[in-house]
């Protein structure tokens, strides 16, 4: 049996959420390109990103210098109802995989929405309110933004406008009407509401959608529509910046035990969970004091990191928002429809593809039938139905698990659980029932969708 002097759970208290956000770009010794005015290819300018976006978002989406933000009063007694959220030892997993290391997860489930989308969407509906604004306009992939969003809108008595890909809306009908219970009006995309929904259905008809379609309808709802602006659920600045609290309570739980992380991993799609778990560990990096090895981990049918290029690219299908340097498939490619869960966008966080193309972080991918089953096997023995997302993470912390058992290390991982897996249960039954398959896009099919990126730097 495993020692147990470490709880299954560890708790903070109340008082020991983070009164400030961490600003990783305050550290990075080479900043993340700038956005860039599609227009003109110069970079954005606040003035012109506030039609889009919220001003004071605006603010912290170009802020490279300030460390530490601090946690509006509002935004910190919202979070109160749900966080500190709990660290656990994976004391039952360690003990079915016979390994010496020590797993560590922390979970962000404990909230109505079901994951960590929350800690943004609640800050993004408070600058909205406090500007002001009527409501505001998403796009959502498995639902997990909407449902979050829908949720922090309520509370701030906002409109809120969600544009869901097509194939989650037909697949994920209860996550759908979560958000519906919240007030939220939900769009499946592309659709024939919008100009650029209506013209992506002329030259895809019976298309899926995909995040950069959704993307593409949200924003033209936005800057259309006097009083409302578009907010984002991974991938910007401003996200990871918010999401920063879910790494600094990690490292105040572990730190209240001595404990320190050898291998830290992530689920990545556009961002958003990688970035906040990794924050405060990168920072002790990039400045020289702790080393940690970082693994963000992507869906095989949706390898931005592991097969795309490192580009500027549009961060939506129709080409209408600014143009980001990221790892990219390309705006116009759209993932296969069996593939479950979130981690569709085509891009990943401006500030992540910096830190891989410096080296500080590595990226695997890997097939969504080892997905399901590492997330079977989490589940019998941890008592938690992962979300398709976080079971990315949970596959690559059994292999690390199963490689310390090789050579006898007893390596401390940390992985990031943002959510259960609840509204998921499609993809299950597709597994259980063995019908589930994986997709893998060929290198001529990326090499064509590379082929329409902008020919800018």
């Amino acid at each position: 049996m495993a020692n147990r002097e470490i709880p299954y759970k560890i708790y903070l208290s109340e008082n020991e959420i983070p009164k400030t956000w961490y600003n990783v770009r305050a550290d990075m010794k080479t900043k993340p390109a700038p956005l860039l005015n599609p227009g003109t290819g110069k970079p954005a300018t606040a003035e012109e990103l506030t039609p889009v976006f919220c001003k004071e978002l605006v603010d912290q989406e170009l802020n490279n210098d300030d460390r530490e933000i601090e946690i509006p009063e509002e935004i910190y007694n919202f979070y109160k109802m749900y966080r500190p959220a709990p660290l656990v030892r994976a004391y039952c997993l360690e003990e079915k995989l016979q390994t010496p290391a020590h797993i560590y997860y922390k979970f962000e489930g404990n909230n109505t929405s079901g994951s960590h989308k929350l800690n943004s969407a609640i800050a993004q509906a408070y600058y909205a309110k406090k500007e002001g604004l009527k409501g505001v306009t998403t796009e959502t992939g498995a639902g997990q933004w909407g449902t979050a969003l829908s949720m922090a809108c309520s509370y701030f008595n906002l409109d809120c406008k969600v544009y869901m890909v097509k194939v989650s809306y037909e697949q994920k009908p209860f996550r759908r009407e979560v958000m519906r219970t919240y007030g939220a009006n939900v769009t499946p995309s592309p659709s024939d509401t919008t100009q650029i929904g209506r013209k992506i259905l002329a030259e895809h008809p019976g298309t899926t959608g995909s995040l950069g379609c959704a993307i593409s309808e949200a924003v033209e709802a936005a800057v259309t529509q006097p009083g409302y602006r578009y907010v984002l659920g991974s991938v910007l600045n401003q996200v990871l910046l918010h999401q920063s609290i879910i790494g600094l309570e990690a490292k105040t739980a572990l730190d209240k035990y001595g404990v320190k992380p050898d291998v830290i991993i992530g689920c990545a799609g556009g961002g958003s969970n990688l970035g906040g778990l990794i924050a405060p560990f990168m920072g002790e990096k990039l400045r020289g004091e702790a080393d940690y090895e970082f693994i963000a981990v992507e869906p095989a049918s949706c390898p931005s990191f592991t097969r795309g290029v490192y580009a500027y690219d549009f961060a939506d299908t129709g080409k209408v928002c600014p143009l980001a340097k990221m790892y990219t498939l390309g705006s116009d490619f759209i993932p296969s429809p069996n593939h479950a869960g979130g981690l569709r966008y085509h891009g990943m966080s401006p500030i992540l593809s910096q830190l891989y193309d410096d080296g500080m972080l590595k990226a695997v991918s890997v097939k969504q039938t080892e997905v399901f089953d590492a997330a079977e096997t989490f589940a019998r023995v941890e008592g938690i139905l992962p979300a398709p997302e976080s079971s990315h993470a949970i596959k690559v912390a059994i292999d690390e698990a199963l490689k310390c058992k090789e050579t006898g290390e007893e390596k401390n991982i940390l992985f990031g659980l943002t959510g259960t897996g609840y509204f998921d249960l499609t993809a299950y039954e597709a597994y259980n029932n063995g019908t589930m398959t994986d997709y893998i896009p060929t290198d001529e099919t990326l090499a064509e969708f590379r082929s329409h990126l902008p020919k800018i730097g």
